[in-house]
């Protein structure tokens, strides 16, 4: 038994050595135009799906159905995937597929892949692939978004795609240059990121995937603009952007949406039942859970407010909501008050969802 042993150990010893002499002779092939043995793209493929299958089970896996959550989840591939996966209106790009391995089409290869693993993989990315984790980890609300327009990904053509992910296309080199901020002139970075999501008037492009910007003050949205670039307010949407704005765009571009109309209430079918405890809550809170009133900082067309709070009223309810889960997680903040927000931790469901539907059919003058 004991010659067996040593035996076998001999045997492998062999080929443990010469794995051992090519690394330390710089002989493995780390090119990416080596390619992979078929043999080693065998292996690191099936370590792949297996590892995400398993990881993925543990994953809980918000809601994917809401039609805006679709479009907000397109808006994110448009700027941060179709770089380099491609899109149904463009082909991989020709430097991505350089990398080993290259970045699949996705719209081809989507559907090998059920939601779940899909939610683990834009989450957390892959090792050793060039697949990035999403730039703010907890927000899962965000990677929520980009799986539930992957899940529609493959069934768009070039007409749709453009639909779901820009909207309107804007005349290419419209509007006027950074320092031009006179009448309507529009800043380059609101042509070339902002108004894919927001409109070019602020208006989201009548979509609640992204807020409405138009009539906000300048204060605010700089504030905001500020907290993303600087990593103090999470968003692997709103980061990477801001961060790429300097001082002088991000506020150019602040002061260019404060300018927009504001907008009018959103049309909606909320029960008047549902709308008095809104306005009650909005009004005068909840003293009784030490639940300050919204209108105390929130209060609709009002021009007593701290400009650097923002105006609820006429905002999609579906963004309110988002956003006092989010500080109902501790996942929202950023700006210097955003500890005022601590009270409404405490709200249920049914509250804010109330609540936003409230602000939401108020329109607003600013």
């Amino acid at each position: 038994m004991k010659a067996r042993l040593l035996a076998i150990a001999a045997l492998l010893a062999v080929p443990v050595s010469l794995g051992l002499l090519l690394v330390l002779l710089g002989l493995v092939p780390i090119a990416a135009s080596s390619g992979h043995w078929p043999a080693v793209a065998w292996f690191l493929n099936f370590v792949k799906r297996r590892a995400v299958s398993t990881q993925a089970a543990r994953s809980v896996l918000p809601p994917l159905d809401a039609e805006w959550l679709v479009v907000k989840g397109a808006g994110h591939f448009e700027s941060g995937c179709r770089p380099c996966h491609g899109s149904p209106e463009q082909r991989p790009p020709r430097i991505p597929q350089g990398m080993l391995p290259a970045p699949p089409d996705l719209a081809a290869r989507v559907l090998e892949w059920q939601p779940q693993e899909l939610f683990f993989i834009v989450q957390h990315g892959i090792k050793f692939t060039g697949m990035p984790a999403w730039p703010a980890a907890v927000r899962q609300d965000e990677v929520a978004a980009v799986v539930a327009f992957l899940r529609v990904l493959p069934g768009l053509d070039a007409p749709g795609y453009v639909r779901l992910s820009r909207g309107v296309v804007q005349p290419a080199g419209a509007g006027a240059a950074l320092g031009e901020l006179g009448g309507s002139a529009v800043p380059g970075p609101v042509l070339t990121s902002c108004s894919s999501c927001h409109g070019r008037d602020g208006s989201s492009r009548g979509s609640p995937a992204f807020p409405r910007l138009a009539g906000q003050t300048s204060d605010y949205l700089l504030a905001a603009l500020d907290a993303y670039a600087a990593g103090m307010r999470p968003s692997g949407i709103m980061q990477p952007i801001a961060m790429a704005l300097d001082a002088e765009r991000r506020q150019a571009v602040s002061e260019y949406y404060s300018r927009q109309a504001a907008p009018s209430a959103v049309a909606q079918d909320t029960q008047p039942e549902a709308l008095a405890r809104g306005r009650s809550l909005a009004e005068a809170g909840l003293p009784d859970r030490r639940v300050p009133s919204c209108n105390d900082c929130h209060e609709p067309g009002s021009d007593d407010n701290d400009p650097r709070y923002p105006s609820l009223a006429g905002q999609w309810p579906e963004y309110l909501v988002l956003q006092l889960e989010l500080f109902e997680a501790k996942t929202r903040g950023g700006s210097d008050h955003a500890h005022l927000m601590d009270p409404v931790r405490g709200l249920t469901a049914a509250e804010r969802s109330d609540v936003a539907n409230f602000y939401a059919a108020a329109g607003r003058a600013r």
